[in-house]
C-alpha cells in the first residue's frame, strides 16, 4: 500500500468515483478489535436528549453510529451512483408521476434481538419520525415530511404515497432519518432517551459512558444481519477523543487503528509529507461545506444589502488556504462543484473581494457604516481550525472599514438550540449532505420547515423550483431549476457559502477497506475494515 492513496472526484450523479485500490478484503477473524478515533463529541442534555435515536439525530457524528446499527429500505452502493436495496428485495416507482413508491422485503428479517422485522416496522418507524412532536426538533424529518400515507400488503410488501412527486426519495430511504426500529424499543410518540440504539443492521452497539458524555462505542457483528453489507471485522470500536492532538497520538502510538473526522489541516500536511510508511493518508471524494447562515429576521442582516456586502468582501480563497490548506477549496454556491446542477453564482455576481463595491451597496441602501455584528461559531464540532476561521473572516471584514465585526465560540449543546430559537444574527455551520444530490444542498436550508429554521421563504424556491427539480428523475434534467435556485440565493444572500471540503483518513497500514470507510456524507462505514498484514 502507499503512503497515499488519492480517490478523485468524480461528477456525482453522472458518474461512480473510480476509486484507487488499497489492501484487501479482511478476514474479520479472531477478536482483535479495529479501534477508530473521532472527535465527534456525544453527551445528553436537556437540549439534546437523544443524539442517536433515527427521529432526532441529523448530524455526520450520530448518523456514522446509526448507519452501522439501524438498517434502511435502501443503501447507497460504495462506489457511489443511484440507491440500491437493503433491507428490501428491490424497490421502484409504480407510477410515471415519481409519487407511488413500492419496495418488498427481504424474507427473514429479523431485528438484532430475534424479533421479526416487517412491513409493519418500517411503516411504524417512518410514520414516528414523521409524526412525532419533540420540543427542539432537528429538522431530520423533513426527509419524510413528504410520505401522506404508508400502506402495507403482508408482512413484505410496504408503499409510500407521496404528497408530490420526489424523484430523491429512494435517497431519502437511504439515510438513517428512514432507518428501521422496533416499537419495543422505541415508543411512538417520545424520544429513546440515552445513547442506546438498536435495529437490524451489520453490528449491534454497546456504549462506555463516563456521566452524560459517550466515551467508547463498541461494534460486535449482528449473526443475524441479512442485507448487502459484508462485514469485515468481527469488532469495531469507536472512540471518542477530546482533540486531533490526542487522536493523532493514539494513532501514531498504536493505540487506534484509524482516524477521520476532524483531522487538522496540520495533520494532513503532515501526514502528506511523513516518511513513515506505518501510516498511510487517505483522500477521498468529499462534499462537506461550509457556511455563514443569516436569521434575516435579526435587525442586523434583515438588509439584503448588508447581506450582498458581506458577500463582497469575504475573500474564500484567502480563507481556504490560509486556514485550511490542502483540505479545502473555494466554494460559490451551496452546491459544491462535484455535484450535478453546481453553478459559480456566488462569483458571477459579486467576482473578486471588492470593498468599493461593497460600500455602494451599503450607500445605495442609506446604512451607516461601520456595520456592527458578532459572528457565532460552535467550538466543538468541526475541528479545531474553526476558530481561526473565525478570526480571519472578522479580520476580512474589518479590514473592510464597512464592518465592526466580533466574534464568539459556543459549545455545540448550546450552539445548535440557540441557532434554531433564532438567537443569533449570524453564524457559521457545516453541511454534510443526506445525500448526494443537488436537492441535499438546497432543500434543507430553503424549504419549508428547514433544518436551520431559518425566517427566510422565496415563494418561486419553495412552491416551483424545488418541485419541479423533483419531478426529474433524471438529475441532469432537474439542473435548470437547481441554477436558477443558486442564483436567487446569491441574490437574496440567506446564507454566504465560504468553502468545501476534502475527506481523510489516516490508518495503519495493516488496516483494509480504508478507502471505503466514509461516504459522500462524511458517515462512517465501519463495516468495510478489516486487518491484513503489515507491510
Amino acid at each position: 500500500m502507499n503512503r497515499k492513496t488519492l480517490v478523485l472526484p468524480a461528477v456525482v450523479g453522472l458518474l461512480a468515483p473510480a476509486l484507487a485500490a488499497c489492501g484487501g478484503s479482511g478476514s474479520g477473524d479472531g477478536d482483535d478489535a479495529i479501534a477508530v478515533g473521532t472527535t465527534d463529541a456525544f453527551a445528553i442534555s436537556k437540549e439534546v436528549p437523544a443524539p442517536f435515536d433515527p427521529a432526532y439525530a441529523y448530524d455526520a457524528g450520530s448518523w456514522s453510529l446509526l448507519r452501522q446499527t439501524v438498517q434502511g429500505l435502501m443503501a447507497l452502493p460504495r462506489a457511489g451512483g443511484d440507491p440500491q436495496p437493503e433491507a428490501a428485495e428491490q424497490c421502484g416507482f409504480t407510477d410515471t408521476g415519481n409519487e407511488r413508491y413500492s419496495c418488498t422485503l427481504r424474507k427473514g428479517l429479523t431485528f438484532s434481538d430475534g424479533e421479526p422485522l416487517t412491513a409493519a416496522d418500517v411503516k411504524f418507524s417512518i410514520e414516528r419520525v414523521r409524526d412525532i412532536k419533540i420540543k427542539d426538533p432537528s429538522g431530520s424529518d423533513a426527509l419524510v415530511a413528504n410520505v401522506e400515507e404508508i400502506e402495507t400488503q403482508g408482512d413484505r410488501e410496504v408503499i409510500f404515497h407521496l404528497k408530490s412527486p420526489d424523484a430523491t426519495f429512494p435517497y431519502k430511504l437511504a439515510t438513517p432519518t428512514a432507518g428501521i426500529v422496533s416499537k419495543d424499543h422505541y415508543p411512538k410518540n417520545k424520544l429513546r432517551d440515552g445513547f442506546e440504539v438498536s435495529g437490524s443492521g451489520p453490528y449491534i452497539a454497546e456504549q462506555e459512558v463516563d456521566g452524560d458524555r459517550l466515551v467508547k462505542t463498541v461494534f460486535t457483528k449482528n449473526p443475524k444481519y441479512k442485507g448487502e453489507f459484508k462485514p469485515q471485522s468481527d469488532k469495531v470500536e469507536l472512540r471518542s477523543f477530546d482533540d486531533t492532538k490526542s487522536m493523532g497520538e493514539a494513532l501514531e502510538d498504536g493505540d487506534i487503528d484509524l482516524m477521520a473526522r476532524t483531522m487538522s489541516p496540520e495533520q494532513v500536511r503532515d501526514l502528506d509529507a511523513s516518511s513513515d510508511k506505518k501510516i498511510d493518508l487517505v483522500e477521498m471524494q468529499g462534499l462537506e461545506i461550509r457556511y455563514l447562515a443569516f436569521n434575516t429576521n435579526a435587525p442586523v442582516a434583515k438588509s439584503k444589502a448588508v447581506r450582498q456586502a458581506m458577500a463582497q468582501v469575504v475573500d474564500r480563497g484567502a480563507l481556504a488556504s490560509s486556514v485550511y490548506g490542502p483540505t479545502a477549496e473555494p466554494l460559490f454556491s451551496l452546491v459544491p462543484s462535484t455535484i450535478t446542477g453546481h453553478a459559480n453564482s456566488f462569483f458571477n455576481k459579486y467576482g473578486n473581494p471588492s470593498p468599493a463595491k461593497a460600500r455602494a451597496l451599503l450607500d445605495k441602501a442609506n446604512i451607516s457604516t461601520p456595520v456592527k455584528l458578532t459572528l457565532h461559531y460552535t467550538t466543538d464540532h468541526y475541528g479545531p481550525a474553526t476558530k481561526k476561521e473565525f478570526e480571519l473572516l472578522r479580520k476580512q471584514l474589518n479590514d473592510s472599514g464597512l464592518f465592526d465585526v466580533s466574534i464568539k465560540g459556543v459549545p455545540w449543546g448550546t450552539f445548535r438550540p440557540a441557532e434554531r430559537d433564532g438567537k443569533y444574527a449570524v453564524y457559521g455551520m457545516g453541511w454534510f449532505p443526506d445525500f448526494p444530490d443537488a436537492d441535499s444542498f438546497i432543500a434543507p436550508f430553503l424549504d419549508k420547515g428547514n433544518f436551520l429554521g431559518s425566517p427566510y421563504a422565496n415563494p418561486d424556491i419553495i412552491d416551483q423550483l424545488i418541485p419541479t427539480s423533483r419531478r426529474e428523475a433524471d438529475r441532469l434534467a432537474a439542473s435548470k431549476s437547481i441554477r436558477k435556485i443558486q442564483d436567487i440565493v446569491a441574490e437574496d444572500v440567506p446564507v454566504l457559502p465560504l468553502w468545501q471540503g476534502k475527506q481523510y483518513i489516516a490508518a495503519r497500514d495493516d488496516i483494509t477497506g480504508v478507502e471505503w470507510a466514509l461516504n459522500s456524507s462524511s458517515s462512517l462505514q465501519l463495516w468495510e475494515l478489516g486487518r491484513g498484514v503489515s507491510g
